[in-house]
């Protein structure tokens, strides 16, 4: 082996949250294997003992004592070798500021069976020094970053962040954020390669997948590397974690990046892997190919979605599915999807129709279900949501004492909510429970942003795996699944062409063309705006841009919103409605809902962070609004 180069190995594995000890033995098999292969520097992720999104059990101090033991395990294990690992790091002689045991997160480097201290260093690891608190991330919670440290011990980051020196390289270790450097006042990468002695530069990370993630962090690493002159080592875990409400993947998408910014991918999303090669060290050196970085497709959003499904049913110990299949575009797509994950003895798709069904989607869920090869029954619903009318509708209620009276009834909007309850809560609840396993929720990104869906009823479920997706991302996602993963017409081509349509009364006949109130394609990028964006849209920001003629461009909606709304009174009606929806009863439904598996920025739950206060709308509002309606 040439002095001038490191036989190194990335390794991208599945990391189990809460699971100290499974993640350690999984690690100890690569040392082992490491050391059988002749590698000199093997490197694992950020918390790849502990996990990461684990909620508040980092508080107990059982579960720190077992991640530090497991970390000792995997330092006694380096020999002839040096290992890099993320882990949390625990002085228990100091406090956070919540007045609890000091815990960073924290890189270790074990070479020969001994912790390597950094240059100068405190303790023997590296501390992360930018603690992200946006999105799902909440460090600062629970960690004590390497900015607190310096500023409590009267010294500055540069003296507290340093390179490892090993017997044969100088590491300049950072843990994930510390690399997304942009808005924050240090760039610990630029500490460090202020360091000529350093030879490589190592970001180990817990990156949740979000689409075109990869593709800005492609440009961002490329860029340091270009500018470090070093080889840059990006490694990152797979599996998923969630903190309740939200269900997170992570794909890997490690890789090495050479002085030019060209970099060798470790393997393929969402697969546990390595990527081994004989890294040159020094200024200049180069050994990747060049690789245009791209968008995110609909592929990666399938693969995230089924990856996600499949491990959050393993991690509830599911083997069985219920799925209420109503002949429209978002069952068949969650029937799809489950169809992939489970053999077709272990799905049962139902239809449970009412006197508003239409034989044309009543003949599509069968048709479904048949194309799946799955398991299938129809329950009618008439006969109980008539019962439970009859038992409400005109029921007379009074006070024990007599002096209170007064009579119920059941408006038909009431009528539709008992039918969709009736659905969820009585039948596929009872079905789940005899057929052995769970039903899901296949609500869409759309009807949950303002609670078109009902509340105990289709709202119901184990997981919302299509819940971060728009209803024409939906389309595209039924297209792509039967040209491209079934190579046939799983999904019934009549779920996608139909109106998509509740079927709870006569105004929801499909057959005369009538559907939801939702005009989607307008209405996902308006929504879109509201929970997407980095900088979210209200109203206001929307009335402007409808007065200055230029919403169309500015939502990226590519039909004519004059079409849709012939004068300002109808647009403000439509505006005011969904946004008094969005923060007011859907907000509700939300808090409610089950978990959503996370695709993209700001997926509800612990993503999109909300407090119930009722709609907003400011005086710039008020005043634009009036000045509208006042010119008719």
């Amino acid at each position: 082996m040439s002095p001038h180069t490191l036989k190194t190995r990335l390794a991208q594995i599945e990391v189990l949250p809460g699971q100290p000890r499974e993640n350690t033995n999984t690690i100890l098999e690569h040392i082992a294997e490491a050391i059988r292969d002749g590698i000199e520097l093997l490197v694992f992720p950020e918390m790849a003992v502990p996990g990461y999104l684990l909620g508040d059990t980092w508080e107990q101090q059982a579960f720190l004592r077992q991640c530090e033991a497991c970390g000792h395990e995997i330092r006694r294990a380096s020999q002839g070798l040096i290992v890099t690992f993320g882990n949390v790091a625990v002085d228990w002689s100091r406090r956070n500021e919540d007045g609890r045991v000091r815990k960073y997160n924290a890189i270790f480097v074990a070479e020969n069976g001994e912790f390597v201290s950094p240059e100068n260093g405190r303790y023997p690891f590296g501390i992360k020094a930018l603690l992200p608190n946006y999105r799902q991330f909440d460090d600062s919670r629970h960690f004590f970053d390497l900015r607190k440290l310096a500023f409590e011990e009267h010294t500055s980051v540069q003296e507290l962040l340093t390179p490892f020196h090993t017997t044969k390289a100088t590491l300049g270790c950072i843990l994930c954020e510390d690399a997304w450097d942009m808005d924050y006042a240090i760039s610990p990468i630029a500490i460090l390669a202020a360091r000529p002695e350093v030879d490589l530069f190592i970001n180990a990370s817990a990156s949740p997948f979000t689409l075109n993630k990869n593709h800005k962090r492609t440009r961002v690493f490329a860029a340091h590397a270009r500018k470090l002159g070093r080889p840059l080592l990006y490694v990152n875990k797979v599996g998923i974690q969630n903190n309740g409400k939200t269900v997170f993947t992570f794909d890997g998408a490690s890789c090495a990046y050479d002085a030019e910014g060209n970099f060798a991918r470790c393997g393929d999303a969402f697969e546990a892997t390595t990527l081994t090669l004989n890294l040159p060290l020094g200024h200049g050196a180069t050994f990747a190919d060049h690789v245009e970085p791209r968008e995110d497709t609909i592929a990666d959003m399938h693969a995230a979605l089924t990856y996600g499904t499949r491990r959050f049913m393993k991690l509830c110990g599911l083997e069985r599915a219920v799925i209420g299949v109503s002949g429209g575009i978002d069952s068949a797509v969650v029937a799809a999807i489950h169809a992939q994950i489970l053999p077709p003895e272990n799905l049962l798709l139902v239809n449970m129709p009412s006197r508003f069904n239409s034989n044309t989607t009543k003949s599509l869920a069968r048709a479904l279900a048949e194309n799946a090869g799955c398991f299938y029954a129809d329950i009618p619903i008439e006969a109980s949501v008539d019962l439970t009318r009859s038992q409400i509708d005109g029921l007379a209620i009074q006070s024990v004492d007599g002096t209170r009276k007064q009579t119920l009834a059941l408006t038909d909007f009431m009528q539709e909510n008992v039918q969709a309850r009736d659905r969820s809560s009585r039948i596929l609840a009872a079905l789940a429970s005899s057929f052995g396993g769970a039903f899901t929720c296949n609500a869409n990104k759309s009807e949950i942003t303002v609670g078109y869906t009902t509340l105990y009823g289709d709202l119901g479920g184990y997981l919302a795996c299509i819940a971060d997706l728009w209803k024409t991302q939906v389309y595209a996602l039924a297209d792509y699944l039967n040209a491209e993963v079934f190579g046939r017409e799983l999904i019934p081509r009549g779920s996608i062409d139909i109106v998509p349509s509740a079927e709870l009364s006569h105004d929801h006949n499909v057959d005369e063309g009538k559907g939801d109130p939702l005009d989607y394609p307008y209405h996902d990028v308006l929504f879109k705006s509201w929970v997407e964006w980095w900088d979210r849209a209200t109203p206001e920001d929307i009335l402007g841009w409808y007065a200055d003629g230029v919403l169309e461009s500015k939502l990226g909606y590519n039909g004519c919103i004059a079409n849709a709304f012939p004068n300002p009174q109808a647009f403000i009606a439509d505006l005011e409605r969904w946004w008094n929806l969005y923060q007011g009863m859907g907000l509700a439904k939300r808090i409610q809902a089950p978990p959503i598996l996370a695709l993209k920025r700001r997926a509800f739950g612990f993503d999109h962070r909300e407090s119930q206060m009722g709609p907003l709308y400011t005086d710039a509002y008020e005043a634009m609004k009036n000045a509208l309606l006042d010119r008719g």
